[in-house]
């Protein structure tokens, strides 16, 4: 058993193949004479197979008749015009007055039923005029959509998107089939675009089943066994034998599978009875042809001979198989292992494998795969960590390029007031700057919530009406319940500082107001900051978020700043959209997604 264990696959598989393959071929070449009987069954059923196919092919040929009718039909300039083209009564009116159209008509309908394969033609419509529907030319041709209106085809057609359907006769009025024919192609006829909203059309080919049941009837040999045309629901078309049909049903999923099978027939138990069945999908439709034929009537050509070897070639088959097991154990016990780690490898980090207790090429192959796992799951966790450490870094950059921006400015405005003489106003500035920095760095989280920006930009006009005279008017309309939304720090602030100082002190008057307002957009939150100052032309406008954009009073880098850590946070499609005009105002939109993504804590 070492030897077996620590063997190399190739010589496992040699030795096991030779065990399997040649004593079997030893035992059976003694008793040549019985591969004749290999020779009859295959002979047989390669000869029902090949009947069967034919049979297939000259129903499809049927089929593909029935569509072409239809197709001719529903091409007719006079069904377009009335059926599925968009266009007014009066035009149906002056269309129906040329003779020659409707002559064209007849004399298709009348090419295309033959009498023997196509029954009748009709079209059920509520889109033409009433004169139609009693037409001493057209007869019958068009008839209102309340004549199918109980049919079992109708009922599918109206609920379903089903475009065509070949109908058996049970999808089929009894006045149907009285009238036109037991069986029947269905098609749907909708209107165009600029009349979608009325109900569709649809045309019928009625059809014979006679040359159907022919044909299938040609395909049973010896006179036993049965064929039939079954479609998916379960409804039985044709067959050679309505009471054979019965008794070998196989449901249409066991049809499908038997046709995607390219071995011919295939072996099944029907009613307790061994079978051979071929299945065979008929052109575009939903049918299928089954040919079932009782195993005896191939077998029994060889039967007494299977009956002498059975026993001799199950007694070295067990043996073999036993055998094969045996040796095969350890290559298929390890394959499967490994095979299985490989699969949940796809998804998930790979899972190392217990230590192989042999030395032959699987032993191998599972200490290089614990190997590669290993380095594998050491690989992504650096690449993990880095990356986070990587992210964390530019958004705390971009942070700190911003609050200098806006300490310098405030600074500079209570130096302002200190020289105007203004002491109590100072002591006023100062208590809201320090309220706005006890607000901006009470956590050293690097996010806050809408609620606290609102507070923070409140703070920040304060200071700023202390400084231009209470010029400047703040109103806010944010809902209570998209206070809690979380967003980076200082991301409302620097587009209110840009609309003062950019917008609206450029006014002649100095004078203006900032409208904030939120409101939820699906998945997203939409925060709109709009000013009344001087806006801003084309130029400016396409460069104030790419950091390049200047001006008298300095760069706009602390807008550009926030733009980008939105982005960082959340993605490409958020962070900050401007619109503007000169001398009419600037708006601001921005986007976040309504709750935080976990990786940006």
């Amino acid at each position: 058993m070492k030897f077996f264990r620590d063997a190399s696959i190739r010589t496992k598989l040699i030795f096991t193949h030779l065990i399997l393959i040649i004593l079997p071929t030893l035992l059976i070449i003694g008793l040549f004479y019985s591969s004749l009987y290999d020779l009859i069954v295959n002979d047989s059923i390669r000869q029902e197979f090949a009947t069967s196919r034919q049979s297939a092919e000259a129903l499809d040929a049927q089929l593909v008749q029935i569509t072409a009718v239809s197709g001719a039909i529903r091409s007719n300039t006079f069904i377009r015009q009335l059926c599925t083209d968009s266009v007014t009564d009066e035009a149906k009116d002056e269309f129906l007055q040329n003779n020659a159209v409707l002559s064209d008509l007849v004399s298709q309908i009348d090419s295309d039923i033959d009498g023997t394969m196509i029954t009748s033609i009709h079209i059920y419509t509520d889109h033409v005029p009433d004169d139609l529907y009693d037409n001493w030319l057209l007869e019958d041709f068009f008839l209102p959509v309340s004549e199918c209106a109980g049919t079992y085809w109708h009922g599918i057609m109206n609920s379903s998107t089903t475009t065509g359907l070949y109908c058996p006769s049970f999808y089929l009025s009894h006045g149907e089939i009285r009238s036109y024919g037991p069986l029947a192609y269905i098609e749907k006829l909708y209107p165009t675009s600029e009349a979608s909203y009325a109900s569709p059309s649809y045309l019928a080919v009625y059809f014979s089943d006679d040359e159907f049941r022919r044909i299938l009837s040609q395909d049973i040999s010896d006179g036993q066994g049965v064929t039939y045309i079954m479609n998916e629901r379960e409804s039985i078309v044709a067959s050679s034998d309505a009471a054979l049909a019965g008794a070998y049903f196989m449901n249409p999923d066991t049809l499908k599978s038997i046709a995607s099978s390219d071995t011919g027939y295939t072996k099944r138990i029907v009613m307790d009875q061994e079978v051979y069945a071929a299945s065979f999908p008929l052109g575009n439709t939903d049918w299928y042809m089954a040919s079932v034929m009782p195993s005896s009537v191939v077998t029994s050509k060889g039967i007494d001979l299977i009956r002498r070897f059975a026993l001799i070639y199950l007694f070295t088959l067990v043996v073999g198989f036993l055998i094969a097991l045996l040796l095969s154990h350890s290559i298929n016990v390890r394959l499967l292992a490994i095979n299985e780690r490989m699969r949940e490898a796809r998804s998930h980090p790979p899972v190392r494998l217990p230590d192989p207790g042999s030395h032959d090429e699987i032993g191998e192959l599972t200490d290089s795969y614990n190997y590669m796992a290993t380095r594998q799951n050491l690989l992504v966790k650096r690449q993990q960590e880095t990356a986070e450490e990587l992210r964390i870094s530019e958004i705390n950059a971009l942070q700190a390029q911003i609050n200098p921006h806006f300490l310098y400015n405030t600074m500079d405005m209570i130096n302002w007031l200190s020289k105007s003489g203004e002491p109590e106003e100072v002591t006023r500035a100062i208590q809201a700057l320090s309220s706005f920095y006890k607000l901006t760095l009470s956590r050293r989280d690097p996010v806050t919530d809408i609620g606290s920006e609102l507070e923070h930009i409140r703070l920040y006009v304060e200071l700023q009406n202390m400084r231009f005279d209470e010029k400047i008017t703040l109103t806010i309309d944010v809902p209570d319940e998209l206070l809690s939304v979380q967003l980076p720090k200082l991301t409302l602030q620097p587009i209110i500082e840009n609309s003062i100082l950019h917008g609206i002190l450029e006014k002649e008057s100095g004078e203006g107001t900032i409208v904030v307002a939120g409101w939820e957009d699906g998945d997203d939150v939409v925060i709109l900051i709009s000013d009344d100052g001087v806006g801003m032309d084309e130029e400016t406008l396409a460069a104030v978020l790419s950091g390049e954009n200047k001006n008298a009073t300095g760069t706009n880098i602390a807008v550009f700043n926030t733009h980008r850590r939105l982005q960082i946070l959340f993605g490409e499609e958020y962070g900050l959209t401007y619109t503007s005009r000169p001398n009419k105002g600037t708006e601001v939109e921005i986007r976040i997604p309504s709750e935080l993504p976990h990786q940006s804590r």
